[in-house]
C-alpha cells in the first residue's frame, strides 16, 4: 500500500510540471493552431535561466531558510521575463510570417528553433548535467508503512499547490479579461477579429509570452524538484507535455492539466510495479487508446468544420 500512495504523490508532482508545460502547448495552438515544437526548449532555456540565479542569489544571500525562498522568487521571476523574451522573438522572427503559408512550413521552424536552442544552451552551458544542493528539504508523513514511510514532501507540495494556483488565473484570464476574450475570439477567426478591432499579433504575442512564462514557472518547480539541469531537458518534458495536452484535449486548459496528471501517474505507478525501462511505452499506449475513442482527447471539443 505504500508503494502506492508514494508513487501517486510521485506521479501528482511529475504530472503538475508537465500540466503547466502542456498549457503553454494548448493556448499557442488554440489561437493559432500551430504546435510550437521549440515549447519543450524554451522549458530547458528557463531551467538553465533558474539554475544560474539560484547560484547567484544564494552565494550572495546564503542558503538559510528564508534566502532559499528569496532566491527561488528571484529565479522564478527573472526565469519567467527571460523565457518570454525568447518565446516572443521566436514568434515574430520565425512563425509570424510563416501563419498564411502551407501548413508544414511553421512546423519546420519550430523544428529549427528548437535545434537552434539546443545547440545554443549545449555551447554556451557545457554538455554536462548541471547539480545542484537539494533546495527544499523535509516533509509531511503520511503513512506509517512496513517497509518505508509515505512522504509528502515539502517540494512535492509546493509544485502542487503552484499548479493550482496557476490553472485556476489563467482560467480566469482566458475566460473573464479582455485578452481571454481577445484570444477565444483569435481562436475563433482571426481575420473577423481584426475587423472587430483585435489586435491580432499583439494577442498572439502575448500568449506566446504566457506560454514561456508558465514554461519558466515549470523549469523552476523542476530544478526544485530534481536538483539537477541538463540541455537535453528540453526534448523528453516537452514529448510528454504535448502529449498530455492532446490527451486532456488541446485547446482546453482543465484538459492541458489532466493529461498532464495522467501521464505522470502512468509513469509513476509502471514505475512503482513494473520495469521503468517500458514507462513511457505505457504512457503513449494509453494515450493511443484514448484518442481512439476520443478523438478529440478527453476533455477536448470535437472539431466543427466550417463551410
Amino acid at each position: 500500500m505504500e508503494v502506492f500512495l508514494q508513487q501517486v504523490i510521485n506521479g501528482i508532482t511529475l504530472g503538475s510540471i508537465y500540466g503547466l508545460i502542456a498549457i503553454g502547448y494548448t493556448m499557442v495552438f488554440g489561437i493559432i493552431g500551430m504546435v510550437n515544437f521549440a515549447h519543450g526548449d524554451i522549458f530547458m532555456v528557463g531551467c538553465f535561466v533558474a539554475l544560474i540565479m539560484f547560484l547567484i542569489v544564494t552565494a550572495i544571500l546564503g542558503t538559510g531558510g528564508a534566502a532559499i525562498f528569496v532566491a527561488l522568487l528571484i529565479c522564478l521571476i527573472v526565469s519567467v521575463a527571460v523565457t518570454g523574451l525568447y518565446n516572443w522573438t521566436i514568434e515574430k522572427v520565425a512563425y509570424r510570417k510563416l501563419r498564411g503559408s502551407f501548413r508544414l512550413a511553421p512546423l519546420i521552424s519550430a523544428i529549427g528553433m528548437s535545434i537552434l536552442l539546443i545547440n545554443f544552451v549545449q555551447i554556451s552551458q557545457d554538455a554536462r548535467n548541471k547539480p545542484v544542493p537539494s533546495i527544499i528539504d523535509g516533509g509531511i508523513t503520511l503513512m506509517k508503512g512496513q517497509t518505508f514511510d509515505v512522504v509528502l514532501a515539502y517540494k512535492d507540495l509546493l509544485i502542487m499547490i503552484v499548479t493550482a494556483v496557476l490553472l485556476l488565473v489563467f482560467w480566469y484570464l482566458v475566460q473573464k479579461t479582455p485578452l481571454g476574450r481577445a484570444q477565444r475570439a483569435c481562436e475563433q477567426d482571426r481575420k473577423m477579429a481584426a475587423l472587430l478591432g483585435i489586435n491580432v499579433n499583439k494577442t498572439i504575442a502575448v500568449t506566446f509570452i504566457i506560454g514561456a512564462g508558465l514554461a519558466a514557472v515549470a523549469a523552476t518547480m523542476w530544478l526544485v524538484k530534481y536538483n539537477v539541469v541538463s540541455y537535453k531537458d528540453g526534448f523528453i518534458p516537452g514529448v510528454k507535455a504535448f502529449t498530455a495536452a492532446v490527451l486532456g484535449g488541446i485547446g482546453s486548459l482543465p484538459g492541458a492539466v489532466l493529461g498532464g496528471l495522467l501521464i505522470g501517474l502512468i509513469e509513476s505507478l509502471w514505475s512503482g510495479y513494473f520495469s521503468i525501462d517500458y514507462k513511457d511505452v505505457a504512457a503513449f499506449t494509453i494515450l493511443v487508446i484514448t484518442l481512439i475513442f476520443l478523438p478529440q482527447g478527453i476533455l477536448g471539443k470535437p472539431e466543427v468544420e466550417k463551410v
